[in-house]
């Protein structure tokens, strides 16, 4: 009966997420044209600067190789000729365009990242994080209390976090998530996992002396799992076994055993 209901749900509500850009794949892009683009500049200024020194090297007999090819001008005398600035105009003006073409196409994909996907082109699902000396509860749609992070593969997920105590910051690495938790207040961020497996979260605010302790595992699962596990979970706070990891992570964290 269960299994029925999963299924259906998963029909009549489609979870979308695999044809979004994960941050992840967003972060690569840039890295990626930023990578080659230097590259390429790098090779071009090399090469120019090498053509012109050896092509105008000095042949070592002591003697203008081009004072038959070029007028030179005299000490305090103008020089005439040339193309008036044309080429400095040409460099610039391609460099300008090149250069705020970049800008602008950056600043797109990191307000792409800061805005996410448009919720009409999505179903997210919608966590709750709250961080505390030393770890983090995650709160789901119906309820579920949690200490791991369990979520669908191909699913945009968003998170709302803060703090219950003092400064901390959620972040996820490998999956390019990071945003701060703040006590009274709720900062947001999402994310889309393409793999499953099993990731690390870390607080990046030096908050206390288990600092180093305020990690966690998220969970990347097949949809189809995930569905399953969720339905199960029923409204429940955590399961004992994390319950019982969270009151051992602070008690080691304060400098005492667990009970």
């Amino acid at each position: 009966m269960a299994t029925s209901l999963i299924t259906y749900a998963t029909v009549a509500f489609p979870l979308h997420g695999g044809d979004v850009r994960a941050p992840s794949a967003v972060f690569e892009q840039i890295f990626e044209v930023f990578l080659l683009l230097g590259t390429a500049v790098g090779v071009v200024v090399v090469a120019y600067t090498m053509y012109h020194a050896l092509k105008y090297r000095d042949d070592g007999s002591g003697t203008d190789p081009y004072a038959d090819k070029v007028e030179r001008p005299e000490m305090g005398e103008l020089p005439t000729g040339g193309t008036g600035g044309r080429k400095v105009f040409y460099s610039f003006s391609i460099s300008a365009i090149i250069v705020v073409s970049l800008i602008a196409w950056t600043y797109s994909q990191l307000l792409y990242i800061e805005q996410g996907p448009d919720p009409a082109q999505e179903e997210a699902l919608e966590i709750d994080v709250e961080g505390y000396r030393f770890g983090w509860d995650f709160i789901y749609p119906n309820g579920h209390t949690a200490n791991t992070l369990r979520v669908p593969q191909d699913r945009v997920v968003r998170l709302q976090v803060t703090s219950t105590d003092v400064f901390h910051n959620f972040g996820i690495p490998e999956l390019r998530v990071k945003t701060d938790a703040v006590p009274g207040q709720y900062t947001s961020a999402w994310f889309t996992a393409n793999e499953t497996g099993t990731y690390a979260a870390k607080c990046y605010e030096l908050c206390g002396s288990g600092h180093s302790l305020m990690t966690t595992d998220v969970v990347v699962m097949p949809q189809d799992e995930y569905e399953e596990w969720y339905a199960e979970t029923n409204g429940t706070a955590a399961s004992g076994n994390e319950t019982d990891q969270r009151i051992a992570t602070e008690a080691t964290a304060l400098g005492g055993a667990p009970a």
